[in-house]
């Protein structure tokens, strides 16, 4: 479904990516870490083109969207939405409004200048809000939202394209606890129910073990590590990171671990292991 082969990309004499190759033969839901300055948001965005790759193939059934131009590229943009860490919203505009842009690039140009749509694309727009839980802040404007409520309607916004991928850049990096919950169980159930693949940029290993079926690793621009959830053990979280053996994934938790969850993660873990 997904190749990416010697996927690279320079700025200059800096390599932000470096020959990454993985495939992906499913919809899954897959979790990137590593620190900061590894490379995670520069893939996203490869291969949401919005920034060109320096060599290297990214090809989606079939195809690859690294040679796309002009409409087939904004075709393949709109397959593949993209959630950002800041929301990316239009604060004074209502909420609904917003959710609606993620139409612009399947209704005329004219009808988008006036904020005029469908009857249908709004009743849409309004059913996905609904499924995510704040329909009731429909009419609202964005900048009067929580910030978690935000992200919710980035999703939204995503999923108003009918995308067969959503990549979300650390979408939970600016959230308190229980909004940060709230999202990734979103995501997840999006990926779930939908059969979407998501691919996210995260910034907790616990968050990366509890809701993705795939985890891959970048340090300094390459892949390290491509496993399983069971797979990221500390001590390989400590060479993602190049963390010394004083390294505790304690104080990145942003996760809200309540007694059922852990039960259910420890179930899965003994099964695997067996």
């Amino acid at each position: 479904m997904l190749v990416v082969d010697k996927l690279t990309r320079r700025f200059g004499a800096n390599t932000a990516v470096d020959s990454a190759s993985f495939s992906v033969d499913r919809p899954m839901m897959i979790g990137i870490i590593g620190a900061s300055g590894a490379g995670k948001s520069t893939f996203l965005r490869m291969m949401n083109r919005l920034t060109d790759a320096s060599e290297g193939v990214l090809r989606f059934e079939g195809r690859d969207v690294l040679t796309l131009k002009g409409r087939d590229k904004r075709r393949w943009q709109s397959n593949c939405a993209m959630i950002f860490q800041q929301f990316n919203l239009v604060p004074r505009m209502d909420v609904v409004s917003n959710v609606l842009h993620g139409a612009l690039a399947r209704r005329p140009v004219i009808g988008t200048l006036f904020n005029l749509y469908p009857r249908d694309d709004i009743h849409r727009a309004i059913d996905i809000l609904d499924r995510l839980g704040i329909a009731g802040h429909a009419a609202k404007r964005a900048e009067a939202l929580s910030g978690g409520q935000q992200q919710r309607v980035a999703i939204a916004r995503a999923l108003m394209q009918d995308p067969k991928v959503i990549l979300a850049d650390e979408p939970i990096a600016s959230l308190d606890p229980m909004n940060a919950q709230i999202v990734m169980e979103a995501l997840r159930r999006i990926h779930d129910e939908d059969g979407r693949m998501v691919i996210a940029n995260l910034h907790t290993l616990d968050t990366a073990r509890r809701y993705c079926d795939r985890v891959i690793g970048m340090r300094l621009g390459r892949i390290v590590f491509d496993g399983t959830p069971e797979q990221l053990t500390t001590g390989v979280a400590r060479d993602i990171y190049g963390a010394g053996a004083d390294f505790s994934e304690d104080a990145t938790s942003t996760e809200i671990r309540d007694p059922a969850a852990v039960a259910r993660t420890e179930i899965r873990q003994a099964r695997v292991s067996v």
